[in-house]
């Protein structure tokens, strides 16, 4: 059965917190992710995202804090415009925008994070490998 790689990038005050909840209460998660830290998600460049399905990743997850929660005040905000360009733009590669999620995940919600992993991963697993790699 096809297992996807998937690449999240948590903001280190959110997400990331969450993903450590989520890994003390022992929650399960389908572990095809690979986590990388951020400072915010509005550091994530969009050729970061590009990167990492150019190096064979599946999917790209991006978790930040909610709206109004950013420690760097408007950087979600930012993050949200740039993912719905690269939606956009990934739709005109020929690649499904499925395949870029963003979620806002706060570091109590370590429940929420593993139900989003989970999803993710099962929905990329329907979408199946990607097929278009010149990005």
């Amino acid at each position: 059965m096809f297992e996807p790689r998937i690449v999240a990038f948590f903001c280190k005050w959110c997400t990331s917190a969450g993903a450590d909840l989520a890994g003390t209460a022992r929650m399960t998660y389908l572990p095809n992710s690979v986590n990388i830290q951020v400072m915010c998600s509005s550091r994530v460049d969009p050729e970061h995202i590009l990167d990492a399905f150019r190096n064979g990743a599946d999917g790209v997850l991006i978790g930040g804090c909610h709206p109004g929660d950013c420690h760097y005040k408007t950087g979600n905000y930012q993050t949200l415009k740039r993912v719905t360009l690269l939606k956009k733009m990934l739709t005109e590669l020929g690649m499904e925008s499925r395949r870029l999620r963003l979620e806002w995940i706060s570091a109590a919600e370590g429940q929420k994070l593993a139900r989003v992993v989970t999803e993710f991963s099962e929905e990329i697993r329907r979408l199946g490998k990607i097929k278009v790699r010149q990005l």
